[in-house]
């Protein structure tokens, strides 16, 4: 087949390469001038185990399969990761019955390398931190972003699949067996393929909207989730991740780090309208209180405004959280077009097992 991907985040790299490796043409239409523009370039760089979410669920199916899959990329790809561990933390009664809950869920999702422990075990872990339990998830870890999104590229290009670059999609026409996809940017043009994967994250409503014989009433409502990150001056005071228990909207406002060892903490949950990327410094004053739960001895003044990133959610604030949304031939109806919508977290952990099931429900 011919397939157009559109948008060139982790997932729609993922996708493509999956196509691409099957013996398809691929081209991946990108509205930016470069591959993780978006989403993509703007989360915790986390790999996730997958403990928090519903059994049976596309998240929880994904993300346990997409990170086994993701560390063994990593290592045959030498894409810089860690293997560091996490640790999600209660700091009283009603936190030590949620994270109870979550070591059950992941027990239930098949995560492995899970351990329920006491305060003073994990004080043992991490000296620096105060909590009256915590589950220990050994298999979470942190991935360099970018350098996964270029081995997929890679991969992608190896195989005979390209990416075009300012290249936004704009409409979406049935035409014979195929779809015309109206491109624009500064040299409009249509294409004609066989199939398309809408990958386009932030804008994936928009474009499911413009597809032709595609019913509006299929179409999830888009809710802006935006999430800050403010950095932590200093040296880490953590060697592993720390995560207190969930949060509406979120996991908590936790400590992550890169690969150079640098803590940062985010993202919390700041519900928006319209898109935007500025981290108010007065927001700081929440982080504070949230992260003192936790870690008594942050120093005053330690925290700096660092970058921010916006989850397209499915659901708003006080709603259950969806679940990701695939909506291929099977449930729409329409040959060749899978739209994906509210591929948030835990999306790049799960983007390489996204990607065979995407290229599954194409019947390629």
């Amino acid at each position: 087949m011919n397939v157009l991907v559109i948008g060139a985040g982790v997932v729609g790299l993922a996708v493509a390469r999956r196509l691409s490796l099957r013996g398809h043409d691929v081209i991946v239409a990108e509205a930016t001038g470069g591959i993780g523009n978006g989403i993509s370039s703007r989360n915790s760089e986390v790999i996730h185990a997958g403990m928090y979410y519903r059994s049976g669920s596309l998240r929880a199916r994904h993300c346990v399969e997409g990170r086994r899959r993701l560390y063994a990329f990593c290592e045959s790809h030498g894409v810089p990761h860690a293997r560091c561990g996490k640790l999600i933390v209660a700091t009283g009664d009603l936190e030590q019955a949620k994270i109870e809950g979550i070591y059950e869920q992941g027990l239930a999702n098949g995560v492995e390398g899970l351990s329920f422990l006491t305060g003073e075990e994990a004080r043992r872990l991490e000296p620096n931190l105060s909590c009256t339990g915590a589950v220990l998830s050994r298999e979470t870890g942190i991935v360099d972003s970018h350098a996964l999104m270029l081995a997929l590229q890679g991969d992608l290009e190896d195989a005979g699949g390209v990416i075009a670059f300012h290249a936004p999609a704009e409409r979406l026409v049935r035409s014979g067996t195929g779809w015309n996809v109206q491109v624009g940017g500064a040299d409009p043009a249509g294409i004609m393929v066989d199939a398309v994967v809408n990958a386009a994250g932030l804008g994936a409503q928009a474009l499911a909207r413009a597809t032709e014989d595609y019913p509006v009433a299929r179409v999830p409502p888009l809710v802006l989730a935006k999430g800050n990150y403010f950095g932590c001056l200093g040296r880490a005071a953590f060697s592993r991740l720390i995560y207190p228990s969930p949060v509406d909207g979120g996991l908590g406002t936790h400590v992550t780090l890169d690969l150079s060892g640098r803590m940062r903490f985010g993202p919390d949950v700041e519900w928006i309208e319209r898109e935007g990327y500025e981290v108010d410094p007065s927001r700081a004053e929440s982080f504070y209180a949230a992260i003192r739960r936790y870690w008594p001895g942050l120093p005053d003044g330690a925290l700096v405004p660092d970058y921010a990133g916006i989850r397209p959610k499915l659901t708003g604030p006080g709603e259950k959280a969806a679940d990701f949304m695939i909506d291929g031939p099977a449930e729409h109806g329409l040959p060749g077009l899978v739209h994906l919508f509210g591929i948030e977290s835990p999306g790049l952990t799960s983007s390489l097992s996204l990607a065979e099931d995407v290229a599954d429900r194409l019947g390629a």
